[in-house]
């Protein structure tokens, strides 16, 4: 399981037009699953993310975790599975079928409390960078 997150100042996903997550300071989280990932690792990344110190404290060292006052969007992004190792067109061959994704997807939302994209939609992210923070985490 892959997550690509980013510190933001505000962010928001949309479908068809219509704003379907959003959130103002907090994570961007745009997460991968492939074949071997399991509820067990869901959790791990979960348990990680809510406990990643990427926010500043008092003197603005990066040095506080998420907390109650922040919040979280999570995007499905099987593309963080992409292998452009071979050529220009990228492979997804290492990215889970729905049927395995979307369940774990879920699981890590709930564990977060995470607004959220709509799994499998074309979707239309927007965000406001808080710093040059972004991270891939992998478990």
């Amino acid at each position: 399981m892959k997550a690509l997150v980013q510190r933001v100042s505000e962010a928001r996903v949309r479908v068809d037009g219509k704003v379907v997550g959003e959130i103002g300071a907090g994570m961007l989280v745009l997460l991968g699953v492939t074949h071997d990932d399991t509820p067990v690792i869901a959790d791990k990344l979960a348990e990680k993310l809510l406990k990643l110190r990427i926010f500043p404290d008092a003197e603005g060292r990066m040095n506080e975790p998420l907390g109650p006052e922040r919040r979280v969007l999570c995007i499905s992004q099987f593309t963080l599975y992409g292998d452009a190792r071979k050529g220009n067109r990228p492979s997804y061959v290492d990215a889970a079928r729905p049927e395995v994704a979307e369940p774990l997807y879920e699981q890590v939302c709930d564990a977060l409390n995470a607004q959220r994209g709509v799994f499998g939609a074309h979707m239309q992210v927007e965000l406001v960078n808080d710093g040059p923070m972004t991270l891939l985490i992998e478990v």
